[in-house]
């Protein structure tokens, strides 16, 4: 696996190496080690999650806080999403910077989001299957969440408005200027 920085802290951008010939293709998703080694940093994931979704949805900006803040690595495996982490660390000196990658099955790449960043993403393909490990269990109780428009973050979607999906409940998230 290659590693590329995205210039916040700790967020990385993992690259495989596929193995393909007539047959079709191989390679490994995640090697802990291989992780740790190259990152430094930690990959005991405790749950998985996937999601399906259709063009124009978007989902976040989610995090859980506390001790049960979260870190992902996600991965799509149809289609192609742009995803987006976001930095709330306090104190740190990307707070409230954001990245974007598009992620696709074509691409195979991968966004560690660390403990402390909000995450979401949006379809940009007619639909795509979402996967993501997560370091900690979800807890309800622990939500936090901002409104994807924000305009303090000022993220680029690439979704026109007129075709954005957004469910009920991140419709009604906070401003990102409420956390601090």
């Amino acid at each position: 696996m290659d590693i590329q920085e995205t210039g916040l802290k700790d967020c990385v951008i993992i690259k495989p190496r596929v193995f393909e010939d007539s047959r079709g293709y191989f390679f490994e998703s995640f090697n802990k080690k291989t992780f740790e080694d190259k990152t430094g940093l930690s990959g005991n994931f405790v749950q998985d999650n996937q999601s399906f979704s259709s063009y124009g949805v978007i989902r976040g900006l989610h995090a859980q806080s506390g001790e049960f803040a979260q870190a992902k690595l996600v991965r799509v495996l149809k289609g192609e999403v742009l995803d987006v982490a976001v930095d709330i660390r306090p104190g740190s000196p990307t707070y409230g910077k954001h990245i974007s990658v598009k992620l696709s099955a074509e691409n195979r790449l991968q966004l560690y989001v660390p403990r402390g960043f909000l995450h979401g993403f949006s379809v940009l393909s007619e639909t795509a299957e979402f996967f993501y490990k997560c370091d900690n269990f979800y807890e309800k109780s622990a939500e936090v969440g901002v409104m994807y428009n924000d305009a303090d973050l000022g993220v680029d979607w690439m979704i026109p408005a007129s075709k954005a999906a957004i469910s009920d409940k991140d419709l009604v998230l906070n401003t990102f200027a409420s956390l601090k």
